[in-house]
């Protein structure tokens, strides 16, 4: 009897101990406790690098909300789009919501002579995207130094011909510049690259998610 007693208690213990095992395990697990906004903005931007992406500008009518252009396709703001849409964020909606009460705020009209917002459009034009950083986020300063740039920062630029561009920071350092690498889509799809000072910085913003400010 004292042998099965004591069966049943070894039983018992190791429940407790699988079930406190099991529980370890789950607390290590990645994202157990909720990663940081500048980790999981930086890894959707660097996984952004995997797809294969033809740079088009076209405009297309696509759904609202989570409205998206093809997967294939895409310009520099949608890599900032689907980047925060990774960590459930859609800019679609932010951006058309608030143009929607504050249309004059916006360049809109000034830059594209509209009179009213367009939810296909509106969220992947840069300086829509600068308006609504700005207003919702942080408009931080535009510095030559590069530990100015943290990870999770996103960068606008001047490029030949005044066309805008975006980018975003990253925590990867060049070995050879000492720059945070940025992701960005020029032309032939998201990279990775070392172009922070390649041209002239037009903006420096910082948007937290509210689900990562609560």
């Amino acid at each position: 009897m004292a042998h099965v007693l004591i069966l049943k208690g070894e039983s018992i213990l190791n429940k407790r101990i699988k079930r406190v095992l099991a529980l370890v395990l789950l607390l290590l697990q990645p994202g157990a406790f909720g990663d940081s906004f500048e980790s999981d903005f930086v890894s959707a931007a660097i996984e952004r690098t995997k797809h294969e992406v033809r740079y088009s500008s076209a405009y297309m009518s696509i759904p609202y909300p989570n409205g998206d252009v093809p997967s294939t396709m895409g310009v520099c703001t949608d890599v900032i789009i689907r980047s925060y849409r990774a960590l459930g964020t859609d800019l679609q909606v932010l951006v058309h919501e608030d143009m929607v009460k504050n249309f004059s705020l916006y360049p809109s009209r000034k830059i594209w002579g509209l009179n009213t917002t367009d939810k296909n459009i509106d969220h992947r034009r840069v300086p829509n995207l600068q308006t609504f950083f700005t207003r919702h986020g942080a408009s931080l300063a535009v510095s030559k130094k590069p530990q100015s740039y943290m990870a999770g920062d996103l960068v606008t630029w001047v490029l030949p011909g005044n066309l805008p561009h975006i980018g975003i920071v990253t925590d990867v350092i060049s070995a050879q510049s000492g720059n945070p690498l940025i992701v960005h889509n020029i032309g032939s799809g998201p990279k990775l690259e070392d172009m922070l000072f390649s041209y002239d910085i037009s903006g420096h913003y910082r948007y937290v998610p509210k689900k990562y400010r609560e």
